[in-house]
């Protein structure tokens, strides 16, 4: 089994850390103490020995040729001070025994001159020939070949820096124990907001969701921590917040497409039990049964191409894009509505601006990138709700031309206007197609439904087709989203409506020869 010697918490670590880098930075302040102590010593030593001088008389041969007789015929008390060793080797090149100096230790020298490895005036280190501690010497040529080899002890160097050593040793430990125990303390402090951000987290998995980190200074770590911890909280509840929305819209979406196919296949279902149940029904009813039949197949047949259609556009919103005149789309859906209704007031005109943020007043064309069926279905479906929920003598007006974005202009939010899209940019060049009735308008809540999937306004004209299934101008809008731009509404009661829709002046507008 493999030992786990790495500390798990984060704490432990810094503390580990820190006191390891305490102790080592005393041990190394003490060791660099103890160096420059020694060295400092030995240099007063080295100092003494080479101001030192042996007295004049132990330079000279009293008695030449005896040297080995007996020692040099003057007291040592009376010659050396303190605890100073002086050796001679004689021109014979022997050590001779009448060294000066009393006391019980002494350097180990070589018996013959030949084996001293000392250069004059250079103080060396040497081992004890009898004690304990080390010495010093340095050696020099007397008169006559003679040389002369001073010696001072270590023992006070040494004991210096022995008890040094363990007083360091000390301190080592001292600061160890003390860092380890207030660095744990200090740690412990430092690391509090952790500690908070971990049970606000542990609040929040156990649901509190609304909770949020109090430590946010942008000074620290832990505040900047803080501050992003509160940016991804933020982030998710706006994420789930959209879910929740979602989930919401389509259970309400599949509710209301299931409300809107029941009642067509309600009608089937009933026409047909009617004309199973009653085979010898008459020529007429029969056929009134079937055209009923054939309505509702018919409407629901709508409906799920409509439901299609907007599932298509949410994942593939623009499958095919080419360069789009906005006049002649608008003058064929014109020429389509008014067909279709026949003495209604439907012209087509120019956008007029006046201005910097409007077009010439003349009939231009107007290009864009787009899908032409699709922004063809956008007008058209425009056109037919202008000429279905406005009274019979309401004039319908079809405006084309360029514009940048604006309040007045368009394309930016305001009082008054809705759309199912966030606003464009101000400023920016779009191309606009408008569809405008001085109708009775539409009251501010109808106006902020109008864009909502099945929300059918009551029908004001006549001789029109019957209300449809509430799914065309959130069909228009979502198209107009898809190709990055916007269908917004100006309306008040009284005061008629304006659809207008918003795309990207990607070509340029102005002349241009069509075949």
């Amino acid at each position: 089994m493999r030992l786990r010697l790495r500390p798990r918490s984060t704490r432990t670590r810094l503390v580990l850390i820190s006191t390891v880098l305490a102790t080592v930075a005393v041990l190394a302040s003490q060791a660099a103490g103890l160096t420059v102590m020694r060295t400092w010593l030995t240099g007063q030593i080295d100092r003494r020995l080479t101001h030192f001088g042996p007295p004049p008389r132990s330079l000279s041969d009293p008695a030449r040729g005896r040297a080995s007789e007996g020692p040099a015929p003057f007291p040592r008390e009376e010659v050396l001070p303190s605890d100073y060793r002086v050796y001679f080797y004689g021109a014979d090149g022997r050590l001779r025994p009448d060294s000066l100096g009393d006391g019980d230790g002494r350097p180990r020298l070589p018996a013959a001159v030949s084996s001293l490895i000392l250069k004059d005036g250079r103080p060396t280190t040497v081992p004890a020939g009898r004690g304990t501690s080390d010495w010093r010497v340095i050696a020099r040529t007397g008169p006559d070949g003679l040389r002369v080899v001073v010696a001072l002890p270590l023992d006070t160097v040494e004991g210096a820096t022995s008890k040094l050593l363990w007083f360091s040793i000390a301190i080592g430990a001292v600061a160890a124990v003390g860092v380890g125990l207030l660095g744990s303390a200090a740690v412990r402090l430092g690391l509090r907001p952790l500690d908070r951000m971990e049970r606000t987290a542990r609040r929040i998995t156990g649901g509190e969701p609304d909770l949020t980190v109090t430590d946010t200074d942008p000074r620290t770590e832990t505040g900047r921590l803080g501050i992003a911890f509160n940016t991804m909280l933020d982030q998710v509840r706006a994420a789930l917040h959209r879910k929740d929305a979602s989930e919401q819209r389509l259970r309400r979406f599949m509710a209301d497409a299931g409300h809107e196919l029941r009642t067509p296949l309600t009608s089937i279902q009933g026409f047909a039990e009617l004309l199973v149940e009653h085979p010898r029904l008459p020529a007429a009813r029969r056929r009134e049964a079937h055209e009923l039949i054939a309505r509702n197949a018919e409407r629901m047949s709508r409906l799920v191409d409509d439901l299609f259609l907007l599932a298509k556009l949410g994942y593939a919103p623009v499958a095919h894009r080419e360069t789009v005149d906005l006049l002649s789309l608008a003058a064929d859906g014109v020429g389509a509505v008014v067909v279709a209704h026949p003495g209604r007031d439907v012209r087509l005109a120019p956008l007029s601006g006046g201005g910097p943020n409007g077009s010439r007043d003349a009939l231009d064309v107007v290009e864009t990138l787009g899908d032409p069926h699709q922004l063809a279905q956008v007008i058209v479906n425009l056109l037919a709700n202008a000429c279905v929920h406005t009274p019979p003598d309401a004039r319908v007006e079809v405006r084309v031309g360029t514009v940048r974005t604006g309040p007045e202009a368009g394309g930016t939010d305001r009082p008054g206007r809705s759309s199912a899209t966030g606003p464009l940019p101000p400023g920016t060049p779009a191309c606009v197609v408008e569809i405008a009735d001085d109708g009775p308008g539409l009251a501010p809540d109808a106006a902020r439904q109008v864009f909502e999937r099945f929300y059918r306004g009551p029908a004001k004209g006549a001789g029109g087709p019957e209300p449809g299934s509430g799914l065309g101008l959130s069909i228009a809008s979502t198209i107009a989203e898809a190709h990055e731009g916007r269908l917004e509404l100006d309306t008040r009661p009284g005061g008629g409506s304006t659809f207008r829709l918003l795309l990207p002046r990607s070509v340029g507008a102005g002349p241009a020869s069509r075949p």
